[in-house]
């Protein structure tokens, strides 16, 4: 059965940016870019995690260590030679003020040193509720404290007008301390209108759960008729994750450029392929991943998307 989700406190309801978007896109073309950033505490989330539970890693410092790493990205999303102008970017583990992010609003922060407007949708983690117990080998993470008033959550920043903004709860089973979900929003481009969906896929979860969290995903985006985006971190750390998530979106109308184990993800000599980008009604003309980048366990990867195809199926 899946876990109730508690109502929501006025600080966890989606929270909108003031700065305008005023850019314009090419005409049917757009970039976007999807990152787990990690609440920008750096890359190093297994062996961090082993010196934690140790005691001989501390959280002193943390308040300048995030603020850098928050200007790094910055730096790599606008002043890159390798990639092209970004100009929706979807977050994932967006910290909100909590502790371990040094109180950083990240992803606020990050979009006012870009110029970008932003919407942030926090994850409501239940508060004074201790974490259940997981596998030994996804235990890594820090987690947010017990009565830390911040959160974690999603967030899209755009230089483009946005609209339709929604919260979209997936149903989790396994981890009930961290309620998973993911964001839509409604990007102008030009004259058309592209529909992305943001989404935070639980790592924790076997091959079934992670596919009904996709189902309800893809549920919510076949109301949409016009040319859908569908990215984030699917957390797909095996094979079978990622041949299950691939097929799945496929038969569901949907293609990635993106080749089966492409890295995104590091730890402990691993890579990993974690981070997607799908989309229906449209085409991806470029792609690639953003490396090097230590802000995140995570690389960020992106896509030129063109809208111009108008034989493509919807």
């Amino acid at each position: 059965m899946t876990t109730a989700i508690p109502p929501l406190k006025e600080s966890e309801k989606i929270e909108f940016g003031d700065i305008k978007a005023t850019g314009a896109a090419q005409a049917h073309s757009i970039v976007v870019a999807s990152y787990n950033i990690r609440y920008a505490v750096g890359q190093f989330l297994i062996s961090g995690g082993l010196l934690r539970k140790a005691g001989l890693r501390k959280s002193h410092g943390r308040n300048e260590l995030v603020a850098g790493h928050i200007r790094t990205a910055a730096g790599a999303f606008s002043k890159s030679q390798s990639i092209p102008h970004i100009d929706v970017l979807a977050l994932q583990e967006a910290d909100k003020k909590t502790a371990r992010a040094g109180g950083h609003h990240v992803a606020r922060e990050l979009a006012e040193l870009l110029e970008m407007a932003w919407v942030h949708v926090p994850a409501g983690i239940p508060r004074g509720v201790k974490p259940a117990t997981r596998q030994w080998w996804l235990d890594f993470e820090e987690q947010i404290g017990l009565d830390d008033p911040g959160d974690t959550g999603v967030a899209l920043l755009s230089h483009l007008p946005f609209s339709d903004v929604q919260r979209i709860d997936l149903p989790w089973h396994e981890c009930a301390w961290r309620p998973r979900l993911a964001m839509a929003a409604t990007i102008a481009v030009g004259a058309d209108q592209l529909r992305i969906y943001n989404a935070h896929v639980d790592p924790h979860a076997a091959v079934g759960s992670q596919l009904e969290q996709l189902e309800t995903l893809v549920a919510e985006a076949k109301t949409y008729t016009g040319p859908t985006i569908i990215l984030g971190d699917f957390n797909t750390l095996t094979k079978k994750k990622v041949v299950e998530t691939r097929t799945f979106l496929e038969t569901n109308g949907y293609s990635t450029p993106l080749p089966s184990g492409t890295p995104t993800w590091r730890g402990a000599g691993l890579r990993l392929h974690a981070d997607w980008i799908f989309c229906r009604g449209a085409r991806i003309t470029n792609w690639g991943v953003i490396r090097p980048l230590n802000v995140s366990d995570h690389w960020p990867i992106w896509a030129e998307v063109s809208l111009s195809d108008q034989s493509l199926p919807e």
